[in-house]
């Protein structure tokens, strides 16, 4: 796999990835326009993340079956229908109607995921992953700063028209530059090859326990981001879309600086990789708990969350990609249902404390929620080599 097709393949992914996560920083203009109340617009998030669990059981697993230039390319089309209709809704019936086909589809990242730990050599199939899901991340962190600027200079409802635009053009993009999918497939029918997915949890203890891993990391880190917009923009610091939306920048020194966690996998170190960003999840809550007084403290605890969810979600996905050479779909969609599960939970729980016991509920149950995923590791830690 070579370095440019990498590189397109994270571009691609964070493109896809953002469309689920603009409307975290928007939350409050969304409530506004369409009378949701604080304690609820946490629904807007969860829509999408329920939906995109969908996606990943329905039209993830299709990748081992079908021609994934072809899944890819397709999924991204029908996209920007989805969000010229959220863009465009006049009620909030439309708007969650969108929202949730944007979610279905958005799982396309996975099936890129697949495909580039298919077409990399086995040595470098961690770096390849990690490449790719830096992507992910960085998408979803940039989507706050995008949308954030967007909305401040032509409204909400443009972050996802301009969105539209954007994934039109990676379609035709990708369509014309992936390379022809020809890797075997496997000769089951639709329905047999949902019930094979059920039949790996059964199989692969590994995939349930860095299944549950993510399921609490991306519950940490989406109590973090999407209840983040409510202290911010709300008296005493009142910040605007773009200033709040920049705070995914600090997100992006973090992943960045967690994207050799595929190669220390590829050495066989992912269980010690692990057990460190744990614990750096944990500490991370500290100086988040004092956004109130301090922006920077926010800042480094920004940081270090960041670091600590992308450094074990490279290292899960490098080693659940090494299980079934012909499931990598399969494995991927599996594994990213624990992810979604994870993140929707998350984001309900933080804006419903957030109504009731402020901040500091928020950054209590973000380090609740972290010790648990510190626990379960140290629990399981000699199975899950």
């Amino acid at each position: 796999m070579s370095r440019n097709i990498a590189l397109l393949f994270a571009i691609a992914c964070g493109m896809a990835v953002a469309n689920i996560y603009y409307a975290q920083p928007l939350l409050d203009a969304i409530a506004t326009e369409f009378g949701i109340t604080h304690s609820s617009v946490g629904i807007v998030i969860t829509i999408t993340q329920v939906c995109y669990a969908l996606g990943l059981l329905l039209l993830v697993p299709l990748g081992d079956l079908l021609n994934r230039r072809w899944l890819i390319a397709g999924q991204m089309v029908i996209s920007v229908l989805a969000l010229i209709v959220v863009g465009t809704a006049p009620t909030g019936m439309v708007l969650f109607i969108g929202i949730a086909v944007v979610g279905l589809l958005a799982v396309v990242t996975q099936t890129l995921v697949a495909f580039a730990a298919t077409l990399a050599a086995p040595a470098e199939r961690g770096r390849a992953v990690g490449v790719v899901t830096s992507g992910i991340v960085i998408g979803i962190l940039l989507a706050r700063t995008f949308a954030g600027v967007l909305t401040d200079f032509a409204g909400w409802r443009s972050v996802y028209l301009v969105s539209a635009g954007l994934t039109l053009i990676m379609a035709c993009v990708l369509f014309r530059v992936l390379p022809h999918d020809e890797h075997k497939r496997e000769s089951l029918s639709y329905l047999q090859l949902l019930r094979s997915l059920i039949t790996l949890f059964a199989q692969e203890r590994i995939l349930l326990i860095r299944g549950a891993l993510a399921l609490m990391i991306f519950a940490a880190f989406s109590i973090l981001w999407t209840s983040l917009v409510l202290p911010l923009s709300t008296p005493p610091l009142s910040l605007s879309h773009t200033a709040i939306g920049a705070f995914g920048l600090a997100g992006v020194a973090g992943a960045l600086a967690a994207a050799r966690a595929g190669r220390l996998a590829d050495r066989g170190l992912g269980q010690k990789t692990t057990g460190v960003a744990l614990i750096l999840l944990l500490i991370s809550w500290l100086p988040i708990s004092y956004t109130h007084h301090s922006l920077l403290a926010l800042i480094v605890g920004i940081v270090l969350l960041d670091l600590a969810v992308q450094a074990v979600h490279v290292t899960n996905q490098s080693m659940i990609l090494t299980l079934r050479l012909e499931a990598r779909s399969r494995l991927t969609a599996g594994y990213m249902i624990f992810y979604s599960i994870g993140s929707a939970t998350g984001s309900i729980a933080s804006t419903s404390i957030y109504a009731y016991s402020g901040w500091n509920g928020v950054c209590l149950l973000g380090a609740i929620v972290s010790a648990l995923a510190f626990l379960f590791w140290t629990l399981t830690y000699r199975i899950g080599k």
